[in-house]
């Protein structure tokens, strides 16, 4: 295993813990001005998600705060009632974004995709980066907040659903993640930078559980507005 990120793996809990798990469930509010950019303010202002940690595939509840949930799957959205009755379908849901730019609007399956990959992605970092077909690089450490960051290249596997297939995370000196640079192509290639906090144990682990996202301006700098995406959990647990 690359060295950086068998420190960052070790100082979220260790692989032997993750490897013991299957399953994440959360409590949380995502918001900030995508949503309201994108036509579906509120969306997911009090939403549950569960996940399997191995396979990407989750169930996105209160689903525009009714009691509606998604199902999801790189190649499939199925929205239900809490009865299990189908209400819609959409396979192959990645190409309905063909053509999108920041400006394009969504219904409500294109936000329920955005959110339901990104938030399996965040909540299996950074364990995710030892599954099969990941390829990692340590490159120039940066500075920010007084600490050198490490920083460490991620590929992407095409099989795993994710905002684009290179991204960058960055490591304070204890080992905990503290930023995540990417591009989002279904956003048509805007970049931002992830921040996260409040890190709490949880499990065997060690969990963020505040989450902002801000535009990615020149320099790698980020910039202050708008507040692109805001995630803030109340709970989680991993089985």
């Amino acid at each position: 295993m690359n060295e950086l990120l068998e420190l960052a793996v070790e100082a979220h809990g260790g692989l032997k813990r993750w490897q013991a798990l299957r399953h994440v469930a959360a409590e949380l509010s995502v918001g900030g001005v995508i949503w309201e950019l994108k036509g579906q303010p509120g969306l997911f202002s009090n939403a549950n998600y569960s996940a399997d940690l191995q396979v990407q595939r989750a169930t996105l509840g209160r689903f525009g705060n009714t009691d509606r949930l998604v199902q999801f799957s790189p190649d499939k959205l199925v929205l239900e009632t809490s009865a299990g009755h189908v209400l819609e379908e959409r396979a192959h849901p990645r190409e309905a974004f063909a053509g999108h730019d920041n400006e394009t609007p969504w219904d409500p399956l294109h936000a329920a995709y955005f959110n339901s990959y990104a938030l399996w992605t965040y909540l299996t970092q950074p364990f995710l980066y030892t599954y099969p077909g990941f390829q990692v690089a340590e490159i120039e450490p940066w500075q920010e907040d007084g600490e050198t960051w490490r920083r460490l290249k991620v590929l992407f596997p095409g099989t795993v659903a994710s905002h684009t297939r290179e991204q960058v995370s960055y490591f304070g000196p204890d080992g905990l993640m503290r930023r995540h640079d990417y591009a989002v192509d279904i956003l048509g290639g805007a970049q931002g930078a992830h921040y996260m906090d409040d890190y709490r144990d949880v499990d065997g682990l060690r969990i963020p559980h505040r989450r902002r996202v801000y535009p990615l301006g020149a320099g790698n700098e980020r910039v202050a507005e708008p507040l692109l995406v805001t995630i803030d959990i109340s709970a989680v647990s991993f089985t």
